[in-house]
């Protein structure tokens, strides 16, 4: 068996991808408009000691596999990447065409993956220091890579597309603006944002609506970058971003919360201190608007540990259902006033984002390493197959903290204006 056969069988044989490897082998229909090209015998020996998705994901990455042609055409026309439903006699196969010395290499991941031992080393999952680091790998990759990834908008959440055709641009500002409307906001009032990014929803807040906005983040190079742009746009007496844990905050008394792409950082066992301190923050009437990625059911895993995601781009990322997120604000004492799903909203985004990395390739190497631009060319792509197939959802949920006599003090219907 050929490695570049090995390889079609792993990704299935219905894939319209063209195989190419080392060894000279080729699989696959030849001219199709994705091309898999095995580079080297340490693409082989990854996949021995991790098959299926994270074996593939560690090639990839490394530089030892390249991908010709739209990263999400490959990934829409692969079968599942496992060897688990492979019977075992092929599996022997495999092993016996591979030969002894890929599956006897020992290669280390990639830098780009994080290392169990060095989080655990931070604390139990969570912890401030811990919860710091995993921001830090993420977020502080490079505010220029973002800008060109993002676009003008720095805003790296689901997007609310008002049309087919809008732009990212457009949507994003939709987005913002629809958070702004679901909190009802007015000038005078004041706005926490926690894990507020690029500070994009409290200039939008100042800048359209007079609030004056704080946001907060554990990444210090948004908080630098934000600050920056709020002091261009002339908005610095309304609007400010600190470097800082949301549950350092020591102001309260706030007539809004906005909480746009936080919680899927916090984890399960912490949700009920986490909704019980935005409670806490909020004046008597406020609203928290809670957007975030979900499961679509309670029944799936809500953290993988060893998937690519964990590995690679959110450490200790978890995603719970939107079902128990809301039950866990209501237990909290909000109540819940409105939901809605922007699934397909979050699939146009990544899109967009995609668009813009391939457009600015060469310069997104040149300055974060084709490691690190692979990472994000690859989970992109993956997470618009994602939201596509519905494997994950994007929600946003609008709870109220109610008087003593049990008014909300919202609208009998919501707002026109709201999409």
């Amino acid at each position: 068996m050929t490695l570049a056969q090995i390889f079609e069988k792993i990704v299935g044989p219905e894939a319209n991808v063209e195989f190419a490897a080392y060894d000279g082998s080729k699989a696959g229909p030849p001219g199709a408009s994705v091309r898999i090209e095995v580079k080297s015998p340490i693409a082989v020996a990854y996949l021995a000691q991790s098959p299926g998705e994270m074996g593939l994901a560690r090639a990839y990455i490394a530089g030892h596999l390249d991908v010709q042609g739209d990263m999400y055409t490959l990934l829409t026309e692969m079968a599942e990447i496992t060897l688990n439903d492979m019977p075992v006699r092929e599996k022997i196969s495999v092993a016996r065409s591979l030969g002894i010395k890929p599956l006897l290499m020992r290669v280390p991941p990639p830098p780009q993956e994080v290392r169990r031992s060095t989080m655990a080393r931070l604390g139990s999952r969570h912890a401030k220091q811990r919860d710091a680091e995993a921001i830090h790998h993420h977020y502080d990759v490079s505010n220029r890579f973002y800008e060109w990834v993002l676009g003008p908008s720095m805003a790296y959440t689901c997007a609310c597309f008002p049309e087919e055709g809008s732009s990212l641009e457009e949507a994003q500002f939709a987005k913002f603006d629809l958070v702004a409307k679901k909190l009802g906001l007015k000038p005078g009032m004041r706005l926490l944002d926690v894990g507020c990014g690029w500070g994009g929803m409290v200039m939008h807040a100042a800048k359209h609506y007079g609030v004056k906005g704080l946001g907060v983040t554990l990444s210090r190079q948004q908080a630098e970058w934000a600050q920056k742009a709020i002091a261009e746009a002339g908005l610095s007496e309304l609007a400010e971003v600190r470097h800082l844990d949301y549950r350092d905050v020591t102001e309260t008394g706030f007539d809004a919360v906005s909480s746009i792409g936080l919680t899927e950082h916090i984890g399960k066992d912490q949700l009920p201190g986490y909704f019980g301190f935005l409670y806490g923050k909020l004046k008597t009437g406020g609203r928290l608007l809670n957007h975030c990625i979900t499961r679509p059911t309670g029944t799936e895993k809500t953290i993988n540990k060893g998937g690519f995601i964990n590995r690679y781009v959110f450490p200790d990322g978890e995603l719970e259902s939107v079902g128990h997120l809301i039950r866990a604000m209501e237990d909290t004492g909000f109540e819940i006033r409105h939901e809605e799903n922007l699934r397909e909203h979050y699939a146009k985004t990544l899109e967009k984002w995609c668009a813009n990395l391939d457009d600015h390739w060469d310069e997104a190497v040149k300055e974060v390493g084709p490691g690190t631009a692979r990472v994000w060319r690859l989970y992109m792509a993956g997470c618009i197959v994602g939201f596509e197939r519905n494997k994950v959802q994007l929600h946003q949920v609008l709870g109220v903290k109610l008087d003593d006599d049990g008014e909300a003090g919202v609208p009998l219907r919501p707002s026109r204006d709201w999409p």
